[in-house]
C-alpha cells in the first residue's frame, strides 16, 4: 500500500496525462483502429509506474494493492482509456503474484510492469459465466510436456497478449498454464464488441504446448484471487464513468437555455440531477469500501466486491441512460459522447459476470 502522499501524487500526475492524451478525439481515434489502443501512451503509464501498480517491488513493481488501483481505474473510466488495463495491469498480475510460482513471476512481471509485454487470462468459454464450470480447455500431460486443446472465450484485450495465461481443466484440477502466441496450435479471433473501446477475442487451442504456472489443480484459486481484484478495479473504472457523467450531465444543464432559461433550474432536472448525483455517491462509496476491505483480508471483502459489482454496474448503466435523457435530443447522435459512455457502462455490466449473478452472490455470502 502506497502511503497517502504518494497515492496523491500518482493520481494527480496520471490526471494530468490522461488530460491532454486520453481526450474524446484520441478515445474516438484509437477505438477506430485495430490495436484498440495507443502504444505511445502506454508507454508513458509503464513510465510513470501505473503499469507496475501491483507488481511486487522484488519483480520492479511499486507493490501497491486494491485501494490504489481502485483510484487508478476511476482516472481510466473517467476518460474512457481505451488500454489493457484491466486485462495485463490487473487480471494478470494479480494471477501471476497468487500463483505463488517465483519462476513465472521473475519471467514476465518486469516486463508487464514497463509495458515491453502485455498478458491477459484466459478463463471462461462460450457460456461467458466466469465461473468453474464454464471452462471449456483441457491440459494434457506427455511425458514432462503440456499439450492444451479447447476454447477460451471473451479473453480481454486477446489479440494483444505477449502472454496468455489459461486456466485449464486436468486430471488433478484445474491448473494455470502459460502460452505464448503465436504458438502453433493457437487460433485467434477478434469478437465484435457493443463497447468499440473494448476488445475481446476467442482463442482456440488444439494441441498447443503450455507452460505450467503454479501448483497443479490450483488453477481456479488462483483465478478467483485474481478475479475479486479486477472487480474492485472495474467496480473503480465504473465510478470514474458514472462521476464524468455527472459532471459534464450538471455543466450542460447550466449552459443549455430554453424558454429563456437554464434547464438546469426546471424542478424535473433538478430532480434526475439529484439522482444522478445519489448513483454515483452510492457507487463510490461502494467500489471504495470493496477496495478497502480487499486490502485489509478482511472476512468482509467477498461480499463487499459482490455488492461493488453489481452496484456499480447498474448505477453506471443508469447514469448513463439518464445522462442522455437530460441531454435531449444532441445526445442521440453519434458524435456526443454520451453515447461513448453508456456503450462502456453496458458492455462493463456484462464483464467478468452480471448483476444478477452478483446480487444472488452477495445474498450467499450474507446467509454464510
Amino acid at each position: 500500500m502506497l502511503a497517502t502522499d504518494e497515492r496523491s501524487a500518482l493520481l494527480d500526475t496520471l490526471r494530468r496525462l490522461l488530460t491532454r492524451k486520453s481526450t474524446q478525439a484520441d478515445v474516438r481515434r484509437t477505438m477506430a483502429e485495430s490495436a484498440g489502443y495507443d502504444p505511445t501512451l502506454w508507454q508513458q503509464l509503464g513510465e510513470m509506474g501505473i503499469l507496475g501498480l501491483l507488481v511486487p517491488t522484488e519483480f520492479g513493481g511499486a507493490g501497491a494493492g486494491p485501494i490504489e488501483i481502485e483510484l487508478v481505474m476511476e482516472e481510466a473510466g473517467a476518460v474512457l482509456l481505451c488500454a489493457p488495463m484491466l486485462s495485463s495491469t490487473v487480471l494478470a498480475v494479480s494471477a501471476l503474484t497468487a500463483s505463488g510460482d517465483h519462476a513465472a513471476q521473475s519471467r514476465v512481471l518486469p516486463a508487464i510492469a514497463t509495458g515491453a509485454r502485455i498478458a491477459t487470462l484466459a478463463f471462461t468459454g462460450s457460456r461467458g459465466l466466469w465461473t468453474p464450470e464454464a471452462v471449456q480447455v483441457t491440459a494434457q500431460l506427455h511425458g514432462d510436456r503440456w499439450s492444451l486443446s479447447g476454447l477460451a472465450d471473451y479473453v480481454t484485450h486477446g489479440h494483444l497478449a505477449d502472454t496468455l495465461l489459461v486456466v485449464a481443466n486436468t486430471a488433478a484440477g484445474m491448473t494455470l498454464f502459460e502460452v505464448a502466441p503465436p504458438a502453433p496450435g493457437v487460433t485467434l479471433q477478434v469478437l465484435p464488441t457493443f463497447d468499440h473501446t473494448l476488445r475481446l477475442a476467442r482463442v482456440a487451442f488444439s494441441a498447443t504446448a503450455a507452460e505450467q504456472i503454479g501448483a497443479l489443480g490450483s488453477g481456479w484459486t488462483t483465478a478467483a484471487t485474481a478475479l475479486d481484484v479486477t472487480r474492485v478495479a472495474l467496480a473503480g473504472e465504473q465510478v470514474g464513468g458514472i462521476r464524468r457523467v455527472l459532471e459534464q450531465t450538471v455543466e450542460y444543464a447550466k449552459t443549455r437555455i430554453q424558454f429563456g432559461r437554464p434547464i438546469g433550474s426546471f424542478q424535473a432536472i433538478k430532480h434526475m440531477a439529484a439522482d444522478l448525483l445519489l448513483e454515483a455517491e452510492s457507487a463510490t462509496s461502494a467500489a471504495r469500501h470493496a477496495a478497502t476491505t480487499l486490502a485489509k483480508g478482511s472476512p468482509e471483502a467477498p461480499a463487499a466486491i459482490s455488492l461493488a459489482a453489481f452496484a456499480c454496474a447498474d448505477a453506471y448503466v443508469t447514469a448513463a441512460a439518464t445522462s442522455i435523457q437530460m441531454h435531449g435530443g444532441i445526445a442521440f447522435t453519434w458524435e456526443h459522447p454520451a453515447h461513448l459512455y453508456l456503450r462502456r457502462a453496458r458492455a462493463a455490466a456484462q464483464l467478468f459476470g452480471t448483476s444478477n449473478y452478483y446480487r444472488e452472490r452477495y445474498v450467499q455470502q450474507l446467509g454464510g
